[in-house]
């Protein structure tokens, strides 16, 4: 009995990606599987070869997330994009897309990108609090303080028109609320306050469900004195779901969450660091705000992705005119790498400098400056902070509400806690009930319609 347990302990081989210890049996070698599953297996491990064997859970892993990203985002296999789509990372459901729910967003300014306007337009009102006589036509002209609330509703309810779907929000389809509330420069307390206000004022006139609010005030300070605090709390008392960001300043030694993120009945994001990879071992903690707040609050109550997150390019600046050359760039055959660089002056100076070096030096430099820029594609790049973590939890509740209109802010807040799933090796004041569980909240949201 001894020798034959000795031979199935020397027949088990432990897999390369989720290291388990599993039989020879049950392992796949790499090139047996389609040359589109060993791409996104290398994407996600990048010291992994095609040569190597994994077990036959991994291996059927990584073709369901195949699968779904030919049914939902072909173009992502097609053209060999680096940033996974959101829906896919955080396991959204795919036939919920907000559609009938209104989603209210305070920000420091807004542009009417494509993926909210095209083929027609989900913005229902636009608010300047700095300026009540502004309309509408504001939207189409990007500005210095534009790209933040355009990046933060993109992501919760953009349709990826720029990108063929690809890189599209969890509430495609939800319609939009954009109330500026400050500048790029500073958002004032006392202004998110009222931006706040004038959503309860206007709530039913608009069927306003959702706000979310990627800012925090100026201070700290107690939720039973802050009036912007206490604009949040009513707002939730009337049936409105208020989601905010943490904030950023959790590698600090002073790392407090500020109003309206600090109040009880606010929905608190803090950062996830998922490393864009579809294996929760690799997880950690982005250096989100964390409490407990002056009051001794738990915050924040969920974990959102908050790196690697795809958003949108401001058009019509230069960012975007850099980012469409180089995606050219990269995607040229080599001889036309010249061509192209002369056909732009001007656009980059350090790449104007190297046309007279060979076409290979020039992509390496291209290759830098589009790592280095985060650039995606000419219309898309990647992001941080716990600003577009929120916006990914409140496109959860939009579907969790097209699921079942009747949820109260106080259910919807539950159900995200009790379907939550933790991060292993993570203190809770730091994460919270853990990880947002969209597909989870959304079958429990449809558990509760009979209530």
């Amino acid at each position: 009995m001894a020798q034959n347990l000795v031979a199935n302990r020397q027949s088990l081989v432990q897999c390369p990606l989720c290291n388990s210890e599993v039989g020879t049996d049950q392992l796949v070698k790499g090139h047996d599987l389609d040359e589109t599953v060993t791409r996104l297996i290398q994407g996600n491990e990048p010291n992994w070869k095609p040569d190597q064997r994994i077990c036959i859970d991994c291996a059927a892993k990584y073709v369901e997330a195949r699968n779904k990203l030919e049914q939902y985002h072909p173009k992502f296999l097609s053209e060999g994009m680096s940033i996974l789509p959101t829906p896919l990372r955080v396991g959204a459901v795919s036939d919920l897309t907000g559609r009938g729910i209104t989603m209210a967003f305070l920000d420091s300014g807004f542009y009417a990108h494509p993926d909210l306007v095209e083929p027609i337009s989900r913005i229902k009102k636009y608010v300047n609090i700095l300026n009540p006589q502004a309309r509408i036509k504001e939207l189409k002209t990007p500005g210095v303080s534009s790209w933040h609330g355009m990046m933060t509703s993109v992501v919760a309810a953009g349709n990826g028109h720029l990108s063929e779907g690809i890189y599209k929000g969890i509430a495609s389809d939800a319609e939009l609320i954009l109330i500026k509330i400050g500048e790029a420069s500073r958002i004032k307390h006392e202004d998110i306050e009222r931006g706040l206000r004038w959503v309860l004022k206007n709530k039913d006139k608009f069927n306003i469900r959702i706000v979310n609010i990627s800012a925090g005030g100026d201070r700290e300070v107690s939720y039973l004195t802050d009036a912007l605090s206490q604009a949040a709390e009513e707002l939730v008392r009337a049936g409105v779901v208020v989601v905010a960001a943490s904030g950023n300043s959790g590698d600090q030694p002073n790392h407090p969450v500020l109003p309206p993120a600090s109040s009880p009945s606010v929905i608190a994001v803090g950062g996830l660091d998922d490393k864009n990879r579809l294996d929760r071992r690799f997880y950690s903690l982005y250096r989100s705000s964390y409490g407990p707040t002056i009051d001794g609050l738990q915050k924040p109550e969920i974990l959102a992705p908050s790196i690697w997150l795809a958003a949108p390019i401001l058009p019509g600046t230069p960012t975007q005119e850099e980012a469409e050359l180089l995606d050219e760039l990269r995607n040229a055959e080599e001889n036309q790498v010249k061509i192209i660089l002369k056909e732009h002056p001007g656009i980059d100076a350090e790449l104007d400098s190297m046309i007279d070096q060979p076409a290979y030096l020039i992509r390496q430099m291209v290759d830098v400056k589009l790592r280095n820029n985060n650039v995606i594609s000419g219309n898309y790049k990647h992001v941080d902070g716990t600003s577009f973590a929120a916006p990914i939890v409140s496109s959860v509740i939009a579907q969790m509400l097209e699921a079942n209109p009747n949820l109260t802010p106080q259910r919807i807040k539950r159900i995200l806690i009790d379907t939550a799933k933790r991060l292993p090796g993570v203190e809770v004041d730091r994460q919270g009930w853990g990880i947002v569980n969209p597909a989870a909240a959304v079958k429990l949201a449809y558990a509760f319609r009979n209530d």
